[in-house]
C-alpha cells in the first residue's frame, strides 16, 4: 500500500486518490492539529495518522524492536467504540458519532499492527467484528463501509483477519469469499500486455485497468500475507498468465508476474499524473518488490531492489514515517536486502528516529495497552490452570502457521 493511500479518507476523492500512483513527496505543510505524544512522524495527522502509525509498529515488530508503550496505546486510543478506525481523531476522548469517517483501510492497518504487537487483543477483537460486519455481498471491502469493493481494501483487510487468526477462505458474504471479490478484479490471460493485472475497482462500463497499486496489494491478499509480507524461498516464475481455476496463489503469480514485466526495463513503476511527466513510484516499486518476494521471486526483485536501495533516500526522508516502513519491509522480504544497510542507511534507526524512544530490551512490559491487569480472586490454581491453556493455544497456534507456510512453500518447489 502506498504512503499516500490513507489520504483518501476525504469519501468524495477516495477512488481517485486510491488509483493514483504515489510520487516523490514535496516539503511537508505545516500541521493544521497538534502532534500528540506518541505518534510517529511530524507531518500533518488528519489523513494519515492511523496508517502511518500502524505501518510504523508493524516495521519495528519486523525487526525485532518493541515500540514504546505510548506508541501501541495511542493507537488503541484512536479506536472507536463499534470497534471501527478513522484515518485520525483529534479528540479521541469524544465519542464517535455520524461524522466521524471511519474506513475499512485504517482499521485493518491498525489490527495488523496490534495483532503483531500482541498488546491490544481487545481492540483487535472489536475491529475484526466490526470488518465483518461491513463486508460486501461480492466478499471483498470497499475503502468505506458500504463502498464498491476494491483490490486494496480487500487485500488490506485480509491481512488483518489472517493476523487476527480468522479463516478467510470461510468468511463468505452471501457465498462469496474475500478471495472471489479480487478475482473478480484480475485482467484475464487473454488481456494483452496487461494480462494478469489487477484493477482498483471496474469503471462505470465494468472494464478493468491495470493499476499497479492494486496489483501488488493484491498479490499480497491472494497469498494471505500482511502489508510486511514475508521472505518465501526462491520459486520459479511462471512462464505467462495461466488461468487460475479457484486457486488463489495461482491469481497472485499473475499479476506478480505482470509486476515483474512492468519492472523489468527500469527497475522501477512510473506514474503519470495528469498534466506532468512521467516520474518514478517509489512507494509502488517498494509495494511490488514486497509481492514479488513473498512469492519467492527474487530475481524478478533483485533490479528493482538495487533500483530503490540507490533512489529511496530523499523520498522516504520527506514522506516519513511510512515510507520508511515500506522501506523495512523490502528490506526484510526482498533476498540480499539489508535492514541496517539499505544504501547506505539504517533504516531501524530512521524510523525509530520519526516516534517514541522504542522500549528498550529491560524495560518491564505493561501486560496490554488497553488491558487492565486481572485480580486474582480464586488463588493460584486459577493462575497455573490458565497458564498451562494459553501454552497450548500457543503450541497449536504456532504449529498452524508452520504448517501453512510449509504447504505455500512446498507448493512453490
Amino acid at each position: 500500500m502506498n504512503v499516500r493511500r490513507s489520504a483518501a479518507a476525504l469519501a468524495t476523492v477516495v477512488t481517485v486518490l486510491a488509483a493514483a500512483p504515489a510520487v516523490a513527496a514535496g516539503p511537508s505543510p505545516a500541521p493544521s492539529t497538534a502532534i500528540p505524544a506518541g505518534l510517529y512522524g511530524t507531518a500533518d495527522p488528519t489523513y494519515d495518522g492511523v496508517w502511518r502509525q500502524s505501518l510504523a509498529l508493524l516495521a519495528q515488530d519486523a525487526v525485532g524492536v518493541e515500540p514504546a508503550e505510548k506508541a501501541v496505546a495511542w493507537l488503541v486510543g484512536q479506536q472507536c467504540a463499534d470497534g471501527a478506525f478513522a484515518a485520525f481523531r483529534a479528540d479521541p476522548a469524544k465519542a464517535c458519532d455520524a461524522k466521524v469517517m471511519v474506513d475499512t483501510n485504517s482499521t485493518a492497518a491498525a489490527v495488523q499492527a496490534l495483532a503483531s504487537d500482541g498488546r491490544g487483543d481487545s481492540a483487535v477483537a472489536k475491529a475484526v467484528t466490526w470488518l465483518k460486519s461491513v463486508q460486501n455481498r461480492d466478499g471483498g471491502w470497499g475503502y468505506s463501509p458500504g463502498g464498491a469493493s476494491d483490490a486494496n481494501s480487500t487485500s488490506v483487510v485480509i491481512g488483518a483477519l489472517t493476523e487476527a487468526g480468522v479463516p478467510v477462505p470461510n468468511l463468505r458474504k452471501d457465498g462469496a469469499s474475500p478471495y472471489d471479490a479480487l478475482r473478480k478484479l484480475a485482467l484475464p490471460c487473454d488481456g494483452g500486455a496487461d494480462a494478469g493485472a489487477f484493477a482498483y475497482q471496474p469503471d462505470k462500463k465494468g472494464r478493468l485497468a491495470a493499476n499497479a497499486d492494486a496489483t501488488a496489494a493484491a498479490v499480497l491478499g491472494l497469498s494471505g500475507e500482511s502489508l510486511t509480507g514475508s521472505r518465501q524461498d526462491t520459486a520459479d516464475a511462471p512462464a505467462s498468465c495461466e488461468k487460475s481455476g479457484d486457486d488463489p496463489l495461482r491469481v497472485a503469480d499473475n499479476g506478480a508476474a505482470w509486476l515483474a514485466r512492468a519492472m523489468a526495463k527500469t527497475g522501477h513503476l512510473t506514474t503519470a499524473l495528469p498534466g506532468a511527466a512521467p516520474q518514478p513510484d517509489y512507494g509502488n516499486t517498494a509495494d511490488a518488490i514486497v509481492a514479488l518476494s513473498s512469492l519467492g521471486l527474487h530475481e524478478q526483485a533483485a533490479k528493482p531492489l538495487r533500483w530503490l536501495e540507490t533512489h529511496s533516500t530523499s523520498w522516504a526522508a520527506r514522506s516519513g514515517p511510512a515510507a520508511y516502513a515500506q522501506l523495512v519491509f523490502v528490506a526484510t522480504t526482498a533476498k540480499g536486502a539489508d535492514v541496517h544497510d539499505f544504501g547506505g542507511q539504517d533504516l531501524v534507526a530512521l524510523l525509530d528516529a520519526t516516534g517514541p524512544t522504542p522500549r528498550a530490551t529491560d524495560e518491564p512490559r505493561s501486560s496490554g495497552a488497553d488491558e487492565k491487569s486481572a485480580s486474582d480472586d480464586n488463588g493460584g490454581s486459577l493462575n497455573v490452570t490458565w497458564t498451562i491453556v494459553g501454552a497450548l493455544l500457543l503450541v497449536a497456534i504456532v504449529a498452524a502457521v508452520l504448517i501453512a507456510r510449509s504447504r505455500k512453500r512446498g507448493r512453490r518447489t
